[in-house]
């Protein structure tokens, strides 16, 4: 790795030089203090060159590292590593700063310390990218002085690198155990009750104790003289469409996060809990025309190539056209699947001008409406009004709330699955309506 060095004289130097040019003021009027101005003169200039042999002792006396994960997750913490290390024998004291990707916006922030010879120290951050895409780490430089603080070495590290930014594994990974552990309810997963027996048989056993009465095999009891009972798994390989919408519409932000990347986390989450659950996922994104379609499958490599596309979608200023979505979906998805929908309704004309698509999409696949809700519109609703202009603030907040609850009442009236939500509640509500039809054996 190839260092570059500069060499500076330090704040201390130039205060005991401006005390040295003043002794010399004072020796014009009194001349025996001459003598002293020449060896305090000549002691700085000596102390200074050997501090610069000293922070000049090594040609690398330092060497940084920095961990950080090839892939990071959009819209969580990141933990990002620099360990520096003294290679030599001296102690060093240094202040490096981080080269920080832009988007931290953070330029001021130094890291200090002292480090004893052979020795080494690490620095952790957190870094939390707010869109997805590449994220460009800079160089590395350090600032060293040795113990008499006559001069300072600057040394620049090149440690760029270029770091990825998916949709958010982490979370993937959280939403699978709440999921699929025991106890989930606290956490927002509901428990819902399987209604009747549209799944599929999977073998008859022993009754214990909480088995449904109803499900006994009175036939298979007589043969083997105890209580047997027919058991059933969830209906798989069912086709599950995750549909994105990328107008204009879902530019809006929350949290410095865009809808359009709340959805993709989201999607991302609920298409490794449906494989994991046995069914098909696939993909679909639309603005004014069809980007991707990833048609439904189950095999290893699906999870990968959802997270691949999603990873490359971008939002297109434009309107959605739901006709184009709808021939789509009609030419290429020929079996019933569940849809679902993530996109984003501001008024009742673009909910009431997408809503013929949408019914007759709903005639053949299960569709469900995910929209979201302004979590900054309640906090303005709710916040005690203290003036009136605060009043008409919380009074038009109510108003357009009140307008996204009539939106979705409108299309439940029509017969289409509607959730309505905020957006740090999307996966939760999301994989919550997932179960829900599931349980119903809505597919």
């Amino acid at each position: 790795m190839k260092v570059l060095s500069k060499i500076y004289l330090t704040r201390l130097f130039f205060a005991v030089f401006a005390g040295v040019i003043l002794l010399y003021v004072i020796a014009y009027a009194v001349p025996s203090m001459t003598f002293i101005a020449h060896v305090t003169l000549a002691s700085l200039f000596g102390l200074t060159m050997l501090d610069i042999l000293l922070v000049f002792s090594n040609n690398e006396p330092l060497k940084v590292e920095r961990e950080v994960q090839d892939r990071l997750n959009l819209g969580d913490e990141n933990q990002v590593a620099l360990t520096i290390t003294n290679l030599g024998s001296q102690p060093i004291n240094f202040t490096m700063i981080e080269g920080y990707p832009k988007e931290m916006q953070d330029r001021s922030t130094e890291l200090k310390g002292t480090l004893l010879g052979n020795s080494q120290k690490t620095f952790d951050y957190n870094f939390t990218p707010k869109s997805r895409g590449t994220f460009e780490f800079g160089d590395v430089f350090i600032i060293i002085r040795s113990m008499f603080f006559m001069a300072s070495r600057r040394i620049d590290l090149p440690l760029s690198q270029s770091i990825d930014v998916y949709p958010s594994v982490l979370q993937m990974k959280k939403y699978e155990l709440l999921v699929f552990q025991q106890q989930k309810t606290s956490m927002g997963i509901k428990k819902i009750r399987r209604l009747g027996n549209n799944s599929e048989f999977e073998q008859i056993k022993s009754y214990v104790q909480g088995d449904e009465i109803r499900t006994i095999n009175w036939k298979a009891t007589s043969r083997r003289n105890e209580l047997m009972v027919n058991q059933y798994q969830e209906e798989k390989s069912q086709s599950i469409y995750c549909i994105l919408d990328k107008s204009r519409s879902m530019q809006m932000e929350f949290d410095h996060l865009s809808m359009l990347d709340y959805s993709i986390n989201s999607a991302l989450v609920f298409s490794n809990i449906a494989l994991r659950k046995g069914d098909r996922a696939g993909l679909i994104t639309y603005s004014d025309k069809i980007g991707t379609m990833l048609a439904a499958d189950k095999s290893s490599g699906q999870m990968r190539r959802i997270q691949e596309s999603l990873f490359n979608q971008k939002t297109h200023y434009k309107e959605g056209n739901y006709e184009v979505l709808y021939n789509s979906i009609r030419r290429t998805i020929k079996q019933r699947a569940l849809l679902m929908l993530f996109t984003n309704f501001e008024t009742e004309f673009a909910m009431r001008r997408a809503l013929p698509m949408l019914r007759r999409l709903n005639q053949k696949h299960v569709l469900v409406v995910v929209f979201f809700q302004n979590s900054e519109l309640q906090e303005l609703a709710y916040k005690p009004s203290k003036s009136i202009q605060e009043v008409y603030q919380s009074t038009v907040a109510e108003r357009m709330i009140s307008l996204k609850s009539k939106m979705a009442r409108e299309l439940r009236q029509n017969g289409i699955q509607t959730v309505l939500t905020l957006p740090e509640d999307l996966s939760i509500n999301t994989i919550n309506k997932y179960l829900e039809l599931k349980a119903k054996g809505a597919l």
